[in-house]
């Protein structure tokens, strides 16, 4: 099994391996030219992130420069995506993001771990943990979502949040932890704002 292969079945691999490393270095290739791209060249800005991207659902993608990721390939994105300044996303593992989802300036997706020990960690070895967030999904600035995160439909994650564990869908969920603190209603009947 190639350290790639391990990578995608979410093993344990060798972050030092020539092949990863020559795909990360060709993805920063890419993200530079993205980030450099005049902000009115919409139709190039588009059609640079569907050729990096995994999976883009439709030409209704639009992430704000500068937007930064380990492989693009690892990402799937729905229809009508929206990211705005400073989009990270560490995509050691597959980072799947439904339709209709608002990503606030500054968010954060982490999918690489390390392990606690320094020994072991020292050794470059890493594994990944994916990430899914369903559709309708807001995600307010400053946002840290860690590995292995699943977050449900309809959701709102507050701004300064930090995700470490799961979120079920239909909810409004703030903090550091990130825990719900109110449900929404469902059915187009809105709801309070949440700043």
């Amino acid at each position: 099994m190639t350290e790639k292969e391990k990578l995608l079945a979410g093993l344990p691999y060798d972050a030092t391996d020539p092949e990863l490393l020559r795909e990360l270095n060709e993805c920063k290739d890419i993200i530079h030219q993205y980030n450099r791209l005049m902000p009115s060249k919409r139709a190039e800005r588009t059609a640079m992130l569907k050729s990096l991207l995994g999976h883009v659902g439709d030409d209704n993608i639009f992430i704000n420069q500068p937007f930064y990721c380990d492989y693009g390939s690892n990402i799937s994105v729905g229809k009508r995506f929206f990211a705005n300044f400073n989009f990270t996303v560490l995509d050691e593992a597959r980072v799947t993001i439904g339709d209709d989802c608002f990503v606030g300036p500054n968010v954060s997706i982490y999918t690489a771990c390390h392990s606690t020990d320094p020994m072991e960690r020292n050794s470059r070895r890493e594994w990944g943990e994916p990430v899914t967030i369903g559709d309708n999904v807001w995600i307010g600035g400053n946002v840290t979502i860690l590995p292995g995160v699943t977050i449900g439909d309809n959701v709102t994650i507050g701004a300064g949040s930090v995700v470490t564990h799961d979120i079920p869908s239909n909810v409004v969920a703030v903090g550091n932890p990130c825990r719900v603190i109110k449900s929404i209603p469902t059915g187009g009947q809105g709801s309070d704002d949440v700043k």
